[in-house]
């Protein structure tokens, strides 16, 4: 079974898009260069990058194995983009290969993905087919079961276990954090001058939208509460209409943009011209 079995409309739906701030410094990577523009985004899901980006770049290429999600995007980004080339790859990001001879991307992208990846493997790849000033953009921000902040999101998080147990499934198995930051990891890898960007947020929710990201992840995807689905969707609206009695669901959330880039060689040294002698006027 997928890891996202059963998430792709909930996704689409209810996912938080990149913010404008992700989004402007993105742009400003590419505004620069002449055409082509190539963007490579590693794990689209639903394509939510390219339909932020997508007016900046030339030509795009979307990958992501799940079919479901692959079928949401081509919808989605179809309606949008129309002059862009746009590409979609139903496979794995450690299976990419370029469209066409001499292809290089610009820009990768690869947002709320790279914890699902082989990740050496894939920046090994990346250093073969980006560009020599390309650069790798890594995005990651919280969930209600990574960064239970506020006090909604941590009692639902414990209702969540309750039904599922503490260690969050993922496809029918359990699911490992890396233990080493995105950035750790890429100053190990041919793009190793990496610089953080943290843009702070607060997202307002209502429960239906709440119930809906949960069905959009691989931790709380709807399959996975079997016959008990009806039982927890209960339980969970019953839990945050609490929390709304004062107000609107607010969410604090850091979102994470990680760039690298390969290291800059510094310059050699212009050979030392030879010396020429200067004759003046002679003395006799």
């Amino acid at each position: 079974m997928s890891t996202f079995a059963g998430t792709a409309r909930y996704y689409r739906l209810y996912r938080p898009g990149i913010p404008a701030e992700a989004v402007q410094l993105l742009r400003a990577e590419v505004e620069h260069l002449a055409p082509p523009r190539r963007l490579l985004d590693l794990g689209t899901g639903t394509g939510q990058v390219p339909a932020a980006l997508h007016e900046a770049f030339t030509e795009i290429d979307a990958v992501e194995p799940d079919a479901d999600m692959v079928a949401q995007a081509d919808t989605a980004l179809h309606l949008m983009i129309q002059d862009p080339p746009l590409r979609l790859h139903r496979q794995r990001a450690e299976d990419f290969t370029p469209p066409y001879p001499g292809w290089r991307a610009d820009v990768v992208t690869i947002c709320r993905a790279f914890g699902w990846m082989d990740q050496e493997a894939v920046l090994k790849k990346l250093g073969t087919c980006v560009s020599s000033t390309g650069v790798v953009a890594v995005m990651s921000d919280g969930s209600p079961w990574t960064d239970a902040r506020s006090l909604w999101a941590g009692a639902l998080r414990e209702l969540v276990q309750q039904f599922l147990g503490a260690r969050r499934p993922a496809g029918g198995q359990t699911c490992t954090h890396h233990d080493r930051s995105s950035a750790q990891v890429l100053t190990e890898s041919a793009f190793s001058q990496v610089s953080e960007h943290c843009i702070a947020l607060k997202r307002v929710w209502t429960p239906e939208q709440v119930i809906g990201f949960l069905y959009s992840t691989s931790f709380a995807a709807r399959p996975l509460f079997g016959e008990a689905i009806e039982e927890f969707e209960e339980e969970a609206t019953t839990l945050l209409e609490q929390y709304t009695a004062g107000g609107p669901l607010l969410e604090e959330v850091e979102f994470q943009v990680v760039l690298a880039r390969r290291r800059s060689r510094p310059s050699r040294p212009a050979p030392a011209s030879p010396l020429r002698a200067v004759h003046g006027p002679g003395h006799g």
